[in-house]
């Protein structure tokens, strides 16, 4: 298993050189693969949740997420929030307009620009939906102590600010 301190192994644990002349990913230790894996199976175990409810797919309930934390935003500027893709926002935000869980605007001080923001509909979705998902993340993290907690906090902080940071670099 690997730890905290140890690298993620490129070479086979046995000694035996990679097959093929191919150096090996140990992918069920490489920390970017077990983020993802981890972050998808928690999102849809809670997207099961209110998809069955509201009919709401992940993307979906994400640009609402967004949204009724922070009324006003383009359709871009959900998309660098949510590091989703344009493409897949813009589809999120069409199938909201359409159902009327959000609302279009001309922004007041930029006619070029449209802002979004839930409706009364979606919030009163969102209302539902946030208690369910606060939930969902509390029986989560019930399996680590207020330490663990407060670290985990730390780790993922430092790995999304100077880590990240070095990582682009390159």
């Amino acid at each position: 298993m690997t730890t905290a301190t140890q690298p993620t192994r490129l070479e086979p644990a046995d000694g035996s050189s990679a097959r093929q002349g191919h150096t090996q990913l140990d992918l069920e230790h490489f920390l970017p693969y077990r983020l993802s894996v981890l972050s998808n199976r928690v999102s849809q175990t809670i997207a099961d949740l209110y998809q069955q409810r509201f009919g709401l797919a992940i993307t979906e309930w994400r640009v609402m997420a967004v949204l009724g934390r922070y009324p006003g935003l383009s359709a871009n500027e959900v998309a660098e929030r949510t590091a989703m893709d344009k493409v897949a926002v813009s589809r999120a935000v069409a199938r909201l307009l359409e159902r009327g869980l959000i609302t279009r605007d001309i922004h007041a001080d930029d006619r070029r620009r449209s802002v979004l923001a839930l409706s009364e509909v979606g919030y009163s979705v969102y209302d539902e939906i946030v208690p369910m998902a606060l939930g969902c993340e509390a029986k989560l993290v019930a399996a680590l102590d207020e330490e663990e907690r407060a670290a985990l906090d730390r780790l993922l902080r430092k790995l999304a600010g100077p880590g990240l940071a070095a990582l682009r670099e390159g």
